[in-house]
């Protein structure tokens, strides 16, 4: 299925690994110019030479750099200015216990995952409007529609995200600039092993069998695979997206019931 952007530009947050990567993988596969960003550098320079050697005709610009700061948004946007795509994507608030958490853990939480993706959009909405061609697709988290009890800074930042993008997608629809979100539930990545370790602390249950009861759990008996997540992305970024926005489409194996 050809999506229709070819040639198109996009902009993919914390794309050396894990659901990011995918997505970046998933649109050069599209033919589409890809900049990735990421902190840690090494990383991002093996993910950026992989896609270059799969996709060999589309550029691959790699960004090392902390999206979550002003510092790392300027180093990004100056590398793709005017992108038709945006990815926004970073890593996700650490795991614990609402009463450890202080106002800095708050405003970090918030800085991260939700007034970054803002800055992000703020910096080049207008221009996709003026283009009349633009797909941000935000990931944020399965947590938003069913919180998860240890990821409480999550919850609040990612939902926080969410609600603002609600009123600012239905009015760039009508330029053919969607805004939409991904919600993941449990897919094979460092975060969900992250997670895992956080309740394996706080239960003292190996993190193994925390793993193993989680995937047998789900209705897919399994966990997502990365791919499935990025090939998701990539459709909403088609050109034939355009009818759909504000929308937060749960990839979870049907894990969240009452989401029907």
């Amino acid at each position: 299925m050809d999506l229709g952007i070819k040639g198109r530009r996009a902009l993919v947050c914390a794309s050396s690994k894990g659901l990011g990567r995918a997505c970046a993988a998933a649109l050069a596969a599209e033919g589409v110019h890809v900049t990735m960003t990421a902190r840690g550098a090494e990383a991002l320079a093996q993910a950026a030479a992989d896609l270059r050697k799969l996709y060999p005709e589309v550029e691959i610009t790699e960004v090392a750099g902390d999206i979550t700061t002003p510092e790392g948004r300027a180093a990004a946007l100056a590398a793709c200015p005017s992108p038709d795509i945006l990815v926004n994507n970073a890593g996700g608030p650490p795991p614990g216990d609402f009463r450890n958490w202080t106002r800095d853990d708050w405003i970090k939480a918030l800085d991260a995952n939700m007034l970054t993706p803002i800055e992000l959009i703020k910096a080049t909405v207008d221009g996709m409007i003026e283009r009349k061609f633009g797909r941000i697709v935000n990931i944020t988290s399965a947590a938003v529609k069913a919180p998860i009890d240890v990821l409480g800074l999550s919850n609040g930042a990612r939902s926080g995200l969410t609600g603002f993008v609600a009123g600012l997608s239905r009015k760039t629809v009508r330029h053919n600039v969607t805004i939409n979100a991904l919600l993941p539930g449990p897919f094979d990545t460092d975060r969900l092993r992250t997670v895992s370790a956080g309740q394996s602390k706080a239960s003292g249950i190996p993190v193994e069998e925390i793993m193993n009861k989680r995937m047998g759990e789900n209705p897919a008996g399994r966990f997502g695979d990365p791919e499935e997540f990025g090939l998701a992305c990539a459709f909403l970024c088609g050109a034939k997206a355009g009818f759909i926005t504000g929308q937060n489409l749960l990839l979870d194996g049907g894990a969240f019931p009452g989401t029907f």
